[in-house]
């Protein structure tokens, strides 16, 4: 058997001397940060899905927004902000996405018209342990995929997966910072996926992972079964990470043939759901998170609230849980060209002191001097999508798709025929010059 990675985005291929990340190739200083998809850049490849290891130091990924408990029933889709406008404020949108969404029977509804690369919903804050829980249908037919997953930078990650051939048997899924393990991919048994509503949670604490259906535990694995032997690592999700929901083709022509093999096959852009609405569909509603303490290690002055730290950094490339800080520095960026060591937030010639908490107890001060940019009506700059030429077997984590075309901007039907469900859907039309998508999870494939 041979194994590798989808990475699938959203939106146009990126020219082929996009400047490259992995881990023998660091980030330059004038495009210092590695965005999730193995992309060096500026701007929104410093939020979410900056990967500290591949970039250009350690500063130049923006902080982690930190979350708190929650609950969001989707009855409102303006919650979610579109991924080509977001600059990393988390108190302007709970969510953001690329593209296509609406709100439907009091329900998020996510679409993949014809032809189309699906969409991606991600919160843009960062839980770090706690539980979280979805009520959702999944869509349905083979290459068709409905996921339901946390996500770190480091790529972290912990899934439900469904494969939209097999309705009866969710899968669930964990990695560490992208490591390819054959044996993590577990099936449960419930009633239809797609006709029917199931609540999906995922309870995630520092030594047990639990995945439930419908209040039933399906799967419990410990961390110190993680335990790596040759690296001397537990091989356990343990960083800070954003929620995401997402619906792709993974029966795509542009995959690899052992991903179409996982998803079921060639997708069918001739489906009875593409005849009648002109898109695949799945729903998510009523989503709950319970953000537990954070681990006991990480300390902070007694004289300060820890409430005060709204955001996580690391403090080491490693990237693992020992290393993470809590700040209360600043999450958003004041224009494309920002970066994490010149976020360009501050008013001109202003000194900001910066507190950040590590987890060893100490309290490091330091002092950045930026000067703020004009903001209004700024073009963000976003990640795009690998040159069709790129072959998947190079990458770890995060899924690109290479895309070679797009379904038209500004209409959520691929096919123009009419629907009781979101024909009114909103767009990420304006992904053409390159999207960034949220990350939609590691699915292993078998060649």
């Amino acid at each position: 058997m041979k194994y590798g990675f989808l990475l699938f985005l959203f939106g146009l291929f990126s020219v082929a001397s996009a400047i490259r990340c992995n881990s023998t190739n660091s980030c330059p200083e004038d495009s210092p940060c590695c965005n999730q998809y193995g992309e060096c850049g500026t701007g929104a490849y410093c939020l979410g899905g900056c990967d500290i290891r591949y970039s250009y130091n350690i500063s130049a990924c923006m902080p982690m927004p930190r979350m708190s408990s929650f609950e969001e029933n989707f009855k409102d889709i303006s919650v979610i902000g579109k991924q080509e406008e977001y600059l990393g404020n988390a108190s302007e949108y709970d969510w953001v996405y690329t593209g296509y969404i609406d709100s439907y029977d009091d329900a998020l509804l996510l679409q993949m018209p014809n032809q189309s690369t699906g969409t991606v919903v991600s919160s843009t804050k960062y839980l770090w342990y706690g539980r979280i829980g979805a009520t959702l249908k999944s869509s349905r037919d083979r290459g068709v995929i409905t996921a339901f997953i946390t996500f770190s930078d480091v790529q972290d990650e912990i899934d439900f997966e469904f494969l939209g051939y097999n309705l009866t048997a969710p899968q669930n899924n964990y990695y560490a910072q992208g490591i390819l393990n054959y044996t993590n991919a577990r099936n449960s048994s419930t009633s239809d996926t797609f006709e029917n509503w199931h609540y999906y949670e995922i309870d995630w604490k520092e030594e047990e992972l639990s995945w439930y259906v419908d209040g039933e535990k399906v799967r419990t694995v410990k961390k110190e079964d993680t335990w790596n032997t040759t690296t001397e690592e537990y091989n356990y999700p343990q960083t800070p990470s954003r929620i995401q929901l997402s619906l792709w083709p993974g029966g795509s022509n542009l995959n690899a043939l052992g991903t179409i093999e996982w998803a079921g096959g060639a997708i069918n852009w001739d489906s009875e759901d593409i005849q009648k609405y002109g898109y695949y569909y799945a729903y998510f509603k009523n989503l709950t998170v319970e953000a537990y303490d954070l681990p006991d290690f990480v300390q902070h002055r007694s004289n300060t609230s820890i409430s005060k730290y709204h955001a996580f950094l690391y403090n080491s490339t490693k990237g693992f849980e020992e290393n993470i800080f809590l700040t209360d520095r600043k999450t958003w960026l004041g224009s494309g060209d920002a970066t994490g060591f010149d976020p360009q937030n501050e008013e001109e010639d202003k000194v900001e002191t910066t507190k950040i908490v590590s987890s060893s107890g100490s309290h490091v001060v330091t002092k950045t001097t930026v000067k703020t940019k004009n903001t209004s009506g700024v073009t963000v700059k976003v990640p795009t999508a690998l040159s069709s030429t790129t072959t998947t077997e190079e990458w770890t984590g995060g899924f690109v798709q290479n895309s070679k075309s797009t379904s038209a901007a500004g209409n959520s039907s691929g096919s123009g025929k009419s629907s009781s469900g979101a024909m009114r859907g909103y767009t990420a039309g304006s992904i053409v010059a390159g999207a960034i998508a949220a990350g939609v999870g590691m699915f292993v494939f078998a060649l």
